[in-house]
């Protein structure tokens, strides 16, 4: 499958020339593909904070190519360039609060820089350490969608209907996708006869970003709105839900996309899998439960205005973007690292203990 998945790539996000960072702004797409440049850690934080980069993974990918950003203007500066960059590693990691892939790769940069020996180049092994990070999170896609089409087939070996929620794919993440990996995947392997993509609100990543990538490989998508899914379930054989994730605690509760809890809600009761897909990167062993997550809130406004236009009443909005679904509501996790079903502590704590599969 590998070879087959690395064959049908299309779509990609990130790009690192040497010299800066390539975004491919995802607040335009699909009616525009437009690809903006970033030469400084302060613009690559911009760049997460205003959504050009979303996707736990992804956003991550590219905090860590902006810190190496910022390292290059650090060491022009000279004088007591590690101090300086401090500023760039705080201004980076305040861009996204929920994310833990943001964290977990600026502390894998500057664990980096700390292990140095002093022989070494500074900003090339940096650059090397950021091109690291970007290419093990597409061979743990690969590795991913391996195990979830493994997962899809013992329980259902034939075509069947999975439902999405937000996006998850190659806009996401450093390629492939981490759902939409097992998505794509599982299209390839002959077990997909339709998938439904929420629209996702606010952002509209499922009717903007999901739709478009999955459009353009030729895999059977309709788009829904994010209160039909429970309908859907009803009446249209949906056997599984598979979503991503942008933290993972200790006990295998999941913060994701707003909407993600309410979809495992009803998966329990219409008798729907859930599956969450996400790299072992995304799991916070030192947070105990969800409750502990922080769960960003963005301004009210983008439910209430639509390009800068207002369209609903004169109220205010609350806009929590993501929700936490407890662990009991999980019918498995798959990682790079391997699966862990009905996760509870003490698979969890089982699953980072190994190393690495492939």
């Amino acid at each position: 499958m590998r070879e087959r998945l690395l064959a049908a790539e299309k779509v990609t996000a990130i790009r690192w020339t040497g010299d800066a960072l390539q975004l491919l702004d995802q607040r335009l797409l699909p009616l525009q593909e437009t690809w903006l440049n970033y030469d400084s850690a302060a613009g690559v934080a911009g760049a997460i904070r205003d959504m050009v980069v979303r996707g736990a993974p992804a956003i991550g990918i590219a905090a860590a190519y902006g810190l190496v950003l910022g390292l290059r203007v650090r060491l022009a500066e000279g004088a007591d360039w590690r101090a300086a960059l401090e500023q760039d590693y705080a201004l980076l990691a305040d861009s996204r609060p929920t994310a833990v892939n943001l964290f977990w790769a600026l502390n894998r940069m500057i664990d980096r820089l700390d292990r140095l020996r002093p022989d070494e180049p500074v900003l090339a092994s940096m650059v090397a350490e950021a091109e690291a990070i970007h290419q093990s999170d597409r061979e743990a896609n690969l590795t991913m969608a391996q195990f979830g089409v493994d997962l899809i087939r013992k329980h259902l070996d034939r075509p069947q209907s999975l439902l999405t929620h937000c996006n998850t794919g190659a806009l996401a993440t450093g390629g492939f996708g981490t759902a939409l990996g097992v998505i794509r995947g599982a299209y390839l392997e002959g077990l997909v006869e339709q998938v439904y993509a929420d629209e996702t609100r606010p952002w509209l990543q499922g009717s903007r970003l999901t739709a478009w990538e999955l459009a353009g490989e030729g895999i059977p998508v309709k788009l829904n709105a994010d209160s039909a899914a429970a309908h859907l379930m009803k009446t249209c054989g949906v056997t599984w839900v598979v979503v991503g994730a942008d933290r993972i605690t200790a006990n295998g509760d999941v913060a994701n996309k707003i909407g993600t809890y309410q979809l495992a809600v009803l998966a329990m009761h219409h008798g729907v899998r859930f599956m969450v897909v996400a790299p072992s990167s995304t799991i916070d062993m030192s947070l105990e439960d969800g409750d502990q997550i922080p769960i960003e809130e963005r301004a009210g406004s983008e439910l209430l205005e639509v390009n800068g236009q207002r369209f609903a009443a004169d109220v205010e909005a609350v806009n929590p973007v993501f929700d936490v679904t407890p662990a009991d509501l999980i019918d498995a996790i798959v990682t790079e690292k391997g699966v862990v079903e009905r996760p509870n502590a003490e698979k969890m704590a089982a699953l980072m203990s190994r190393k690495r599969l492939h």
